[in-house]
């Protein structure tokens, strides 16, 4: 697998993961399957122990971010943001191989293909190793969405948002209410919680940051669902 150590945001489809290096973890993103998903893998640098974000398909590729060695990381942990199905398909293959308990919020989790060891909610943590990493619980654009926040004590904050929000807005709604709900806890749980140089991680696309977004939630609402 070849990856980039010069992470700007940016992956191509069949192309190379791009990692980036922090004091605790590490974070490489890479871009699976036909509707462009991204997905993330976060190891503690200090205990080797891995989780990914959202196994969205092609989990041979998936695998091969761990890499091959006897010291490579172990995938502990697989956490599925949201009940769409680019989001697991390949889900049930990568636990299945790797042993790794599977989690995801309760309201979306009926629709998984594989039932998952650990429910979370709003305000939970769980950890990569001895890292920490909360779970934010955004109601919307699935009823059990959530995404999931590193606080670096060294940096800034890395947030991993799924499908609800995106560079230039919120993710898909299905309803005003929907979208309704939506706004409210993006504006509540995450720009009313988390900094401007917080630095979000999309399902799909680009990453952006809090601050290049924030200008924008009147036009967001506005422009509605």
């Amino acid at each position: 697998m070849d990856v980039h150590e010069n992470y700007t945001g940016h992956v191509d489809p069949e192309g190379p993961a791009a990692r980036r290096t922090l004091a605790a973890l590490t974070i490489t993103k890479i871009s699976v399957g036909p509707m462009d998903n991204n997905a993330y893998l976060l190891v503690c640098r200090s205990t080797n122990e891995a989780l990914l974000i959202d196994a969205a398909n092609d989990h041979e590729r998936l695998s091969d971010l761990l890499g091959f060695l006897p010291d490579r990381p172990r995938l502990r942990t697989i956490v599925t943001t949201h009940q769409h199905a680019d989001h697991w398909q390949a889900l049930g293959a990568l636990a299945g191989a790797h042993g790794s308990n599977t989690v995801a919020h309760e309201l979306d989790a009926p629709v998984l293909p594989v039932p998952p060891d650990t429910l979370v909610e709003h305000g939970d943590t769980i950890n990569v190793g001895e890292v920490p990493l909360s779970i934010i619980h955004l109601r919307g654009h699935t009823p059990g969405s959530i995404a999931v926040v590193y606080d670096d004590p060294d940096g800034h904050p890395h947030l991993f948002t799924g499908d609800s929000l995106f560079p230039g807005g919120p993710g898909r709604t299905t309803s005003p209410d929907n979208f309704a709900s939506l706004m409210a806890d993006l504006e509540e749980r995450i720009f009313g919680k988390l900094p401007d140089d917080t630095w979000f991680y999309p399902g799909h696309g680009d990453d952006s940051t809090l601050g290049v977004e924030r200008p924008k939630l009147a036009e967001w609402r506005e422009r509605g669902w």
